[in-house]
C-alpha cells in the first residue's frame, strides 16, 4: 500500500518535471520570445515577484467556483433524485436539462452579466450553470443503478419509500454523486472564469486579460498556473470528503 501511495505521488511528478524540462530547453534553444512562450523560469519569476497580486485576485474566483459549485450541489441532487423517480419529471426535466447544456456558456455569459451586474453574483451564477449538469446526471445515474435487490430486501423488511431512499438508493448512488462532483467542481472553476472574462473587475480571468493586453506574457501564464493550481485544490477537496463520507471506497478515484 505504501509503495503504491509513492507510486502515484512519484509518477505525476516526474511526468510534470519531464514536461517542464522539455519546456525549458525548447524556448532557450530556439530563442522564442517571451512574449510567444514564455519559459517555465520566466513563469516562475513573474509569479514570485507578483505573488501578492496573484493571491489577492485568486480569493474572488476561489468563492465564486466554490459558490457556483455548492449551488450545483445543493440544487443538482434534489432535482436528480425527483428526475430518478418519476418517470413523468424525467421525461419532461431532462430534454430541458440537455437543450440548456448544449447551449455554450460563453454564449450566455453576456446575457448573465446584463441580469446581474460586475459582481460576484453574474460569475457565481455561471459556474453554477456550468457545474450543474454533470451533478444531476451522475447523481440520477447513481439512483437508478441501485441494485434491484436491495430494494426488493428492503421493500420485504416493510422499509418505507424515505426509509428506503436514505438506507439504501442515496448510499448505492455516492459513487456517482462523487463522480460527478469531480467533474463539476472543475468546471465551476472554468465557469467563474468565463464570467470574469466577459466582464469584471477582479479574478484571476480579469487579471489574465489584463496581462495579454500588456503583452505580459510571463504574468499571464503564471495566472494560468494558479488557476490549474486552484482547480486541482477543489479536486482534492472532494477527494478528501469522499474519502470521508465513503471510507468503505478505499480508492478516492
Amino acid at each position: 500500500m505504501m509503495l503504491r501511495r509513492i507510486e502515484n505521488t512519484i509518477y505525476p511528478l516526474a511526468g510534470v518535471a519531464v514536461i517542464l524540462i522539455a519546456w525549458e530547453l525548447y524556448t532557450w534553444a530556439f530563442g522564442i520570445s517571451r512574449i510567444v512562450l514564455p519559459s517555465p523560469s520566466d513563469i516562475y519569476h513573474a509569479s514570485v515577484a507578483n505573488w501578492r497580486i496573484l493571491l489577492v485576485e485568486t480569493w474572488p474566483t476561489f468563492f465564486e467556483s466554490l459558490l457556483g459549485f455548492a449551488l450545483a450541489v445543493v440544487i443538482g441532487i434534489p432535482i436528480a433524485v425527483c428526475v430518478a423517480n418519476s418517470r413523468i419529471l424525467n421525461l419532461t426535466l431532462y430534454p430541458i436539462l440537455i437543450a440548456t447544456q448544449s447551449v455554450p456558456k460563453v454564449a450566455i455569459a453576456p446575457i448573465v452579466l446584463v441580469w446581474f451586474g460586475l459582481g460576484m453574483q453574474s460569475k457565481l451564477v455561471i459556474a453554477f450553470l456550468v457545474a450543474f449538469f454533470p451533478m444531476v446526471v451522475d447523481t440520477a445515474a447513481g439512483m437508478r443503478a441501485t441494485p434491484p435487490g436491495l430494494l426488493e430486501l428492503a421493500r420485504s423488511l416493510r422499509a418505507s419509500r424515505l426509509q428506503i431512499f436514505l438506507k439504501v438508493q442515496f448510499p448505492a448512488a455516492l459513487p456517482f454523486v462523487f463522480a460527478g462532483a469531480k467533474v463539476a467542481v472543475t468546471l465551476a472553476v472554468i465557469g467563474a472564469v468565463i464570467g470574469e472574462f466577459v466582464g469584471s473587475v477582479n479574478g484571476l480571468g480579469n487579471l489574465l486579460l489584463a496581462a495579454n493586453s500588456q503583452l505580459d506574457s510571463p504574468l499571464a501564464w503564471a495566472a494560468l498556473v494558479w488557476l490549474s493550481v486552484l482547480g486541482i485544490l477543489l479536486f482534492a477537496a472532494v477527494v478528501v470528503a469522499e474519502r470521508l463520507i465513503m471510507p468503505w471506497s478505499g480508492s478516492g478515484h
